[in-house]
């Protein structure tokens, strides 16, 4: 849909209030999902297959193979010789490792469902004629179902359930009754996860001292209080992605970014986005890259002047830090120092699985739910996220709290991540029409002040991380910036997810990282060789990191003071400050 036509359909939205509120009431049903796009893709399936007879015998004749197989691994365990599996579970699925499932007939019915499983991603992989995109919603969308049925996830075809309630006389069941009856209170009353009361922002989680000495309508600006005599002459600026609480960065003492920083000699700032409402539905992305990181820069380059800036950006934020260092490098303002990038994606061809809930269909459906309240709210965010790992997040959780019984204690990490945001309408939008739909920044279309930037564009060298097992900025698709770039990048994989692997302080059990410098435009290794040919460091990524900082900024000099009064930037409220609060 090019521009033209996109400003026509909202035209037409508009003048069918009707349509979008029909929407938005589906889409608290659904938790945001689009039952169209779903409706879409299972019709291209099943049509083409429908008309391709040689698959339709071939995945019968799989289906007999199968059956026969699974009969014959139910004769040898019937007769006690033991042969092994006849289908071993996939590398991530540990929901069978367990030695009571290898006894009968526990062995036979996990044996069964994964030669099901396997049966139905061949089903719905490689019909021809199916598109790429719609191939990929079915195959999921498969594979949730199926998990719901898992033989885990049942009392009497569970293993290890069973024997928890033999042993405890059935007391799991009734303590997993009322962990039950708690949580869906909590859910009903909005109140947050249990346990999450014992992390309290600002007595138990970001800690590091500081003030905040600037604020305008969609961010807080905190400088952090020095720790060292002296410090790097240039500044640090974080911008965290405004769909978290920027403390993810500075979680407890000891687990925080922010706080080895300032201990590394850095003066420290941090962008800390407000959690918009209705009353800000119309924020755009130029919004948040004027009032976020051009005014957050413009404070900094105030407080210590005539020095150039480290930009830092995590997730969303490291994609609209790219936006913004584009425009500035295009008007021949070189603010920035360096920019380090975690986790973001500026090229969005193979955003991964998060790819399932973006086409057109999705998007329309997601801007009418959120046209409706203003926003799009926590629920919708955390119920994509949650599917992307069901078997980690959703179900493996709910057989411990409701059949076994099991409560396991809140962390830190956890109680951030269930510290609720939202998004604006227009932004969000935006977002994901731009970038991840059209992929405009790449593509050359995306367009600030009248003309269009590229990550070319950005004449400071660039740090990039990120991280093995990430299921919204995949590594591969952040690797791309070594391509895209027109200047130094040094690339960093390191292990652990989105937001684990990047609070990895110094000391963190099994934590290693692989790094390579690449110049402009130069040979870059293909993603796969750059995994495995590169030699594995062991250990955290920050101080490799933290290096690469001092050796582009200059001799240590005395701290700044805090705040420049005189031009405006009166340090007021304490670290964390008030938008990080809001609820």
């Amino acid at each position: 849909m090019t521009r033209v036509q996109h400003a026509f359909a909202e035209q037409v939205s508009e003048d069918t209030p009707f349509d979008r509120l029909l929407h938005a009431g589906m889409g608290r049903l659904t938790g945001g999902m689009s039952p169209t796009a779903l409706q879409l893709a299972f019709f291209d399936w099943a049509a083409h297959l429908a008309t391709n007879p040689g698959r339709q015998t071939a995945l019968a004749e799989k289906a007999m193979r199968k059956s026969l197989r699974l009969a014959g691994y139910a004769g040898h365990c019937l007769s006690g010789d033991d042969q092994g599996r006849c289908i071993e579970p996939l590398a991530d699925d540990q929901r069978f490792d367990a030695a009571a499932w290898q006894q009968w007939p526990f062995s036979l019915i996990h044996q069964g469902f994964l030669l099901q499983q396997q049966w139905w991603h061949v089903a719905t992989t490689g019909v021809p004629g199916v598109d790429p995109h719609h191939e990929e919603v079915v195959n999921f969308s498969v594979r949730q179902m199926l998990d719901v049925f898992s033989p885990s996830n049942f009392l009497p075809t569970n293993p290890e359930v069973l024997e928890r309630t033999l042993q405890e006389n059935g007391w799991n069941l009734v303590r997993g009754a009322s962990n039950a009856v708690e949580d869906l209170e909590r859910e009903v009353g909005g109140h947050p996860e249990k346990g999450s009361e014992a992390f309290q922002v600002g007595e138990d989680l970001a800690l590091t001292p500081g003030k905040v000495v600037h604020r305008n309508a969609l961010m807080e600006l905190i400088q952090y209080s020095p720790t060292t005599e002296t410090v790097h002459p240039e500044p640090v600026l974080i911008v965290p992605a405004w769909i978290m609480k920027y403390y993810i960065l500075d979680l407890r003492p000891g687990r925080s970014l922010v706080e080895y920083l300032v201990g590394q000699g850095h003066t420290v700032f941090m962008v800390s986005w407000k959690n918009p409402g209705p009353a800000d539905r119309e924020r755009g992305m130029a919004d948040y890259r004027r009032l976020g990181v051009n005014d957050a820069l413009s404070a900094v380059k105030t407080i210590v002047p005539d020095q150039k800036v480290h930009g830092v950006g995590y997730c969303l934020g490291g994609t609209l830090l790219t936006l913004a260092a584009a425009a500035m490098a295009r008007e021949g303002d070189d603010s920035f120092a360096t920019i380090s990038m975690l986790a973001a994606q500026t090229d969005f061809t193979e955003p991964g699985e998060l790819d399932l809930f973006i086409d057109e269909s999705q998007v329309s459906f997601l801007e009418d739910v959120m046209w409706a309240r203003g926003y799009l709210g926590r629920d919708e965010m955390a119920g994509a996220f949650q599917l992307l790992r069901s078997q980690d997040l959703v179900w493996s959780r709910l057989v411990r709290h409701y059949l076994m019984g099991e409560r396991e204690g809140l962390f830190d990490l956890m109680a951030w991540n269930a510290d609720a945001t939202r998004l604006p309408y227009r932004m969000h939008s935006e977002y994901l029409r731009d970038l991840f739909l059209h992929n405009d920044l790449v593509e050359g279309r995306y367009v600030i002040d009248g003309h269009p930037v590229a990550v070319g564009d950005i004449n400071a060298p660039i740090f990039s991380v990120a991280t093995q097992k990430d299921h919204i900025a995949p590594w591969r698709s952040v690797y791309k910036i070594v391509r895209l770039a027109r200047t130094p990048v040094t690339f960093l994989l390191t292990r652990g997810g989105h937001n684990a692997g990047i609070v990895s302080e110094p000391g963190h059990p099994r934590r290693h990282y692989q790094i390579a410098d690449f110049e402009p435009l130069g040979t870059a290794y293909p993603a796969e060789r750059f995994e495995q040919e590169l030699d594995t460091h062991e250990g955290s990524w920050w101080p490799a990191w933290q290096q690469w900082l001092a050796d582009r900024s200059s001799e240590p000099v005395a701290p700044p003071a805090m705040g420049a009064p005189e031009a405006g930037y009166v340090p007021t409220a304490d670290a964390p400050g008030e938008y990080v609060l809001m609820k």
